[in-house]
């Protein structure tokens, strides 16, 4: 009798392990989803700002241009009006020498 009862005893404690190690092995498996499924929000989250960082450099990249055609469109007028100030000033000494 007492080895029937160490027999059910042991059996018991084994189908009792058998179910922790099973309800183990499914909460290892619920975090490892969990964790995959933090690692693919990430992942998305990278991409979207990757295209966002791409759409902000080609506008970035636009304004850089916009404003490197203005600074030589300025550079331009300014030497024109360097050229029209000189032509007018040897205007103005070429009279005052006939007048002379």
């Amino acid at each position: 009798m007492k080895k029937l009862l160490a027999v059910v005893v042991t059996t018991c404690a084994l189908v009792g392990c058998d179910r922790h190690n099973a309800l183990i092995e499914d909460e290892k498996d619920n975090t490892k989803n969990a964790l995959n499924d933090r690692k693919e929000a990430v992942d998305d989250a990278t991409k979207t700002a990757k295209k966002q960082a791409d759409a902000d450099a080609k506008s970035e990249k636009a304004r850089l241009e916009a404003d490197q055609q203005k600074a030589h469109a300025q550079i331009e007028a300014d030497k024109k009006k360097v050229d029209a100030e000189a032509k007018a000033e040897k205007a103005e000494n070429n009279a005052q020498k006939k007048v002379e």
